[in-house]
């Protein structure tokens, strides 16, 4: 039987062993060009998911990212770099993937296709009414994400998903279906290729657009991060500078005091 799913289908590149390197790295450069049209197709969708996830998120919400695989490793780092870049709790954005923090090294054999897993999962975080789940998963058929987002719905849970396929189980089960419909994979299948890049992006789209509006950038700086080594002291260093129009040694005296860029422009002002 045909698979349906664009991601299963055959990569329109045959012979791949035979190519040199150069054709196969501008054969996968070419293909991975296609990304950002998939994406802009979806920014309607992806708009209105963020905007709801922002309406929650300013009243106290938080926003999980459930997946399997690549999907689930992208919403763990996704989540991760949401403290360091923008000041806030380690509690704010939650990646979970099935299996559990080892899956983020090694496969861990039918994580994926257990639907009650994500939901176990979820309540160990005490998901409420109050928070946004997005489930990623490239097919848009991963039995631990689709278990997610229904457990999500039937508790009145605002849901949204991250797929590369079109009209797909996991789309349906929610209430925001992002759909980016990159094609088959330069290796067949391989959906840590164009799919995942798709993903990665569409996430960073999310968390950054949603920083901004909770009003975690200034301008256009990072004013809120972690100073956790000397090139963010520095680049901390160079913001209060430019923003308040001070030598370094002055501004480097008012980060070392307030240890945050924000609290030292304030003060200063």
């Amino acid at each position: 039987m045909k698979n349906k799913l664009t991601t299963e289908q055959p990569s329109v590149y045959n012979n791949l062993e035979q190519m040199s390197t150069f054709d196969l790295l501008s054969n996968i450069n070419a293909e991975d060009k296609t990304v950002p049209n998939a994406i802009e197709k979806a920014i309607p969708t992806i708009e209105k998911l963020i905007d709801a996830i922002y309406k929650k998120m300013s009243k106290g919400g938080r926003l999980f990212y459930i997946g399997a695989g690549t999907s689930g490793r992208l919403g763990v780092l996704d989540a991760s770099e949401c403290p360091p870049t923008y000041g806030v709790d380690d509690n704010l954005v939650i990646g979970l993937i099935a299996g559990g923090d080892v899956a983020l090294r090694k496969a861990v054999e039918n994580a994926e296709d257990d639907e009650t897993l994500a939901w176990k999962d979820l309540q160990k975080h005490n998901i409420n009414e109050q928070d946004v789940l997005i489930g990623i998963a490239a097919s848009g058929t991963t039995p631990y994400v689709i278990g997610g987002v229904k457990e999500c719905r039937n508790n009145n849970i605002v849901t949204g998903c991250i797929t590369c396929n079109e009209n797909t189980p996991l789309s349906v089960e929610v209430d925001f279906p992002i759909e980016l419909i990159v094609g088959p994979e330069f290796v067949t299948g391989s959906t840590r290729m164009k799919a995942g890049t798709a993903q990665k992006l569409v996430l960073n789209m999310i968390s950054t657009t949603v920083m901004i509006k909770l009003g975690r950038v200034k301008g256009n700086k990072m004013v809120d991060m972690q100073l956790s080594n000397k090139k963010l002291v520095s680049r901390g260093i160079r913001m209060i500078m430019a923003e308040l129009n001070l030598d370094e040694a002055t501004a480097n005296s008012l980060l070392k005091q307030h240890k945050n860029v924000r609290k030292a422009i304030e003060a200063y002002k």
